[in-house]
């Protein structure tokens, strides 16, 4: 029976060759995206999961109230000790994880000893880790012990691809790696590499009991003082719930600060397995997607399937005419209509199989470039993961379904006499009406996504081209390692003057960072601060000119190494309830305790990236805190490209220790809106092959109503109808499903898009016309498809057409 229902689905298959073309292109591009989009769900959703205790481990955060809501993943150090004092319990079930930002690591050379090779490491691969951090996460061991290889100061722990990084295949223990030109490490383990899909992703671990003889930026007695790369992580016990952990913090921390401290915040506990989806905020791998983006994903899957689907099912209840006298055939000689449906979902399901195994070869084509659309860790051993191969076969299954059951059941439907006299009404209105239906549904899902991609573009074009307040193009941002006296002079000295370099400036980054310094202040003798913070960018006095912020009051501030006079912007004025910048200039802030003149207000620029507001600023000088170079560099590419390599030249002769690197300041800033062009892209493609997919059902639709209709059209060239009237007959209904569908596609794509939308503090309007735009595009692109065979249809010579039935 099995082998009938094969050799009869290839025949029908060999008979309509060119439908089932159709179906298995619009199957194939389906069920490939599906896996595709699978396979990139599950690498999501799988974050931080291969923890032996995932689902009871949690990062410490702090929830403030005052003086805005919000969120800080950086803890105060003291609350490590406070921890473990006050919760006996979790002595060995909380540690503490402190980043070291893009560090330089200097091995040995093993190929010419006495030499060192230097190496500079991305934010995310160093830190600081006490040895209870194996206990808290699983790490697989190759060499040393989990117990004792922290234990004591000076010592580190690599990952297998870092310990080959640095020493080749030589056995990497008991040698030695200098940190950021400061301090000795011995390794004392190896690790297996972290898997791809963890929030842990550091590869060198060195000893927490160093970080004081290191000399970070920490302050080790201080309750409110912190760093967002200083993290601490718990594994709560099986007897203790996190609600009722949350409820002992609340005492914890009122023993531990000041009254008024206790009541703007509180400790929360995040589990492990959210943090990869918790975009506002920062973990020390910043490539966060909210699960809104991986659910988007899973629907437009679901949208592209059925979209497929309705090809199919489109397409065969169309052909059911051409095989009424098999099935009136069928029945005359004893087939049940159990028997035919279970004959039509065979062939169905012949189709699928084509379509499933031509998908699968596709997504591992394709998977490589989807990963780097994505900016994502996948390879083909993806596709023998068992739960992505029986996704495969459920997929197949329910295509065959979805795609197969209904004209399976009209087709097994038919009466025996009508088939066999030819009386079955190919084109009822009841299957007329089901072929209307499902191209609205298709191309409902085709505009929506047509929509949200034209609204994404729009609101990236006005990411590029926002007026940020400050000059992004031709500046160079370079970092500056820790400084000795004299070093900032001396590159100053040595840039100066060289061709192609109109300004420099040194300050802690660039108007616009992902990381700020915030800071309260007191204004003028008011008796308590103010109730909100402000964000403080120290800077050289050229700040102002090398990125061309807008002075519209008072002056620039004078020259200094440490804090003597303030710069504000608008925003700031604002705030303390100035109507004009003039009449704040004069005015003193108390900042670190020391009373500071205001002598000068800058035109508001863009503090963070557009996702957030401008926020009050201060603009001081403060040597200790400058990080970054900024260049500003003119000329044409060669030209830039020999200043740039004289900047290097410079930076390394001051710098000898350490590596250059740069980046320009506009490359920096596209950076903040990575995620949102990856959804744009993502849209794109998208938004193309259900199109595509939709097209290319209308296309052997409309190919199969020229066919059916070819006396009807004889006759009607035969009493003077012209070929745009026959272009017209054939066009324009289906151009009314394409309204009709924008018409249902267009609250459903606002909806979406405006929920995408508050997420930015500027952004743009969605306007009419961007539904307008959609409507066209889709209406032509329809247009298109179906003209060839109307044209077709319409040139055709009327006396052939009446022949040929």
């Amino acid at each position: 029976m099995l082998k009938n229902y094969l050799l009869t689905a290839f025949r029908a298959f060999r008979r309509n060759w060119n439908y089932s073309v159709i179906n298995i292109i619009g199957l194939t591009l389906s069920l490939a995206c599906c896996l595709l989009l699978f396979v990139v769900i599950r690498y999501e959703l799988s974050f931080d999961r291969h923890h032996t205790n995932a689902d009871r481990t949690y990062r410490l955060i702090r929830h403030f109230t005052k003086p805005e809501d919000g969120y800080n993943v950086g803890i105060p150090l003291p609350v490590l000790a406070g921890l473990r004092t006050d919760f006996p319990a979790l002595k060995q079930q909380v540690t503490f994880i402190h980043d070291v930002r893009s560090p330089v690591v200097a091995a040995e050379d093993i190929r010419s000893k006495g030499n060192l090779r230097r190496f500079q490491e991305e934010s995310g691969t160093v830190a600081f880790a006490e040895p209870e951090l194996f206990r808290v996460f699983d790490y697989e061991w190759v060499s040393g012990n989990p117990v004792t290889a922290l234990n004591r100061p000076g010592t580190v722990v690599l990952s297998e691809e870092l310990a080959h990084k640095y020493f080749g295949d030589a056995d990497p223990m008991g040698r030695t790696l200098k940190v950021e030109n400061k301090m000795d490490f011995l390794v004392t383990g190896v690790v297996k590499n972290p898997p791809v899909t963890s929030s842990i992703p550091f590869q060198a671990l060195l000893s927490f009991s160093s970080l004081k003889q290191f000399g970070a930026n920490t302050n080790w007695d201080d309750w409110g003082s912190s760093y967002s790369g200083a993290q601490l992580y718990l594994t709560l016990p099986e007897t203790t719930s996190e609600a009722a952990m949350e409820q002992q913090l609340l005492s914890f921390l009122r023993k531990h600060v000041s009254e008024e401290q206790a009541r703007d915040q509180r400790y929360e506990l995040q589990p492990l397995t959210d943090i990869h989806y918790a975009t506002e905020m920062s973990s020390f791998n910043e490539r966060t997607i909210g699960k809104e983006m991986i659910w988007a994903m899973a629907l437009i899957g679901l949208f592209l399937l059925v979209t497929a689907c309705v090809n199919f099912v489109n397409l065969a209840t169309a052909q059911a005419i051409r095989r009424s006298k098999e099935v009136g055939v069928r029945k005359v000689l004893g087939s049940s209509r159990l028997q035919l449906v279970r004959q039509f979902l065979g062939e169905t399901g012949f189709l699928t199989g084509v379509a499933v195994l031509l998908a699968f070869l596709i997504a591992q084509l394709s998977l490589s470039s989807v990963a780097q659309l994505l900016t994502i860790k996948l390879d083909v051993s993806f596709f023998t993961d068992p739960v992505v191969l029986g996704f495969l076969v459920l997929l197949a299954v329910l295509t065959t379904v979805l795609a197969g059951f209904y004209p399976a059941l009209v087709l097994s439907g038919y009466q025996p006499v009508l088939a066999l006299k030819g009386k079955i009404k190919g084109m009822g209105s009841g299957q007329l009406t089901l072929r209307r239906s499902l191209i609205v549904l298709q191309f409902t899902i085709s505009q929506t996504l047509i929509i949200g991609t034209v609204i994404v573009y729009n609101q990236m074009d006005y990411f590029r081209n926002a007026d940020l307040g400050f000059r992004k193009d031709a500046v160079v941002m370079i970092p500056i390692p820790e400084k000795k006296p004299g070093q900032l002079e001396s590159l100053r000295a040595k840039l100066t003057g060289l061709p192609g370099i109109g300004s420099m400036s040194f300050g802690i980054s660039s108007p616009s960072a992902r990381g700020n310094w915030w800071t309260s202040f007191q204004f003028e003798n008011r008796e308590k601060p103010e109730d909100y913070s402000v964000v403080m960018r120290p800077a050289d006095t050229s700040y102002i000119h090398t990125y061309g912020l807008k002075l519209i009051a008072g002056r620039v501030n004078l020259p200094a190494d440490t804090m003597r006079e303030v710069v504000v912007n608008e925003r700031f004025v604002a705030k303390l309830g100035f109507r004009q910048p003039q009449d704040i200039l004069n005015k003193t802030v108390l900042l670190n305790d020391r009373r500071l003149p205001i002598v000068g207000v800058v035109k508001d620029f863009n503090t963070f990236s557009l996702h957030q507001q401008t926020e009050p600023c201060i603009l001081t000088t403060h040597r200790g805190a400058y990080g970054n170079l900024g260049v500003q560099i003119s000329g044409n590419s060669a030209q830039v490209k020999k200043t740039l390599a004289a900047v290097e030249t410079a930076w390394s002769e001051t710098f000898p220790d350490f590596l250059f690197k740069s980046e320009y300041l506009d490359k920096t800033i596209a950076n903040f809106y990575a995620a949102e062009e990856r959804l744009y892209s993502l849209f794109r493609l998208l938004a193309g092959i259900a199109i595509f997919i939709g097209c290319l059902g209308l296309y052997g639709v409309v190919a199969f109503m020229a066919e059916s209709r070819t006396k009807e059209v004889g006759i009607r060239k035969a009493l003077g109808a012209s070929t745009s009237h026959i272009f017209g007959l054939f066009s324009l209904q289906f151009l009314k499903l394409v309204f009709l569908a924008l018409l249902l596609a267009a609250p459903i794509a606002w909806y979406f898009t405006d929920k995408w939308l508050q997420d930015f503090a500027y952004k743009i309007e969605v306007q009419w016309w961007m539904f307008a735009v959609a409507g066209l595009l889709a209406g032509m692109i329809a247009l298109v498809t179906v003209s060839f065979q109307s044209i077709r249809a319409a040139l055709m010579n009327p006396v052939r057409s009446l022949r040929s039935e």
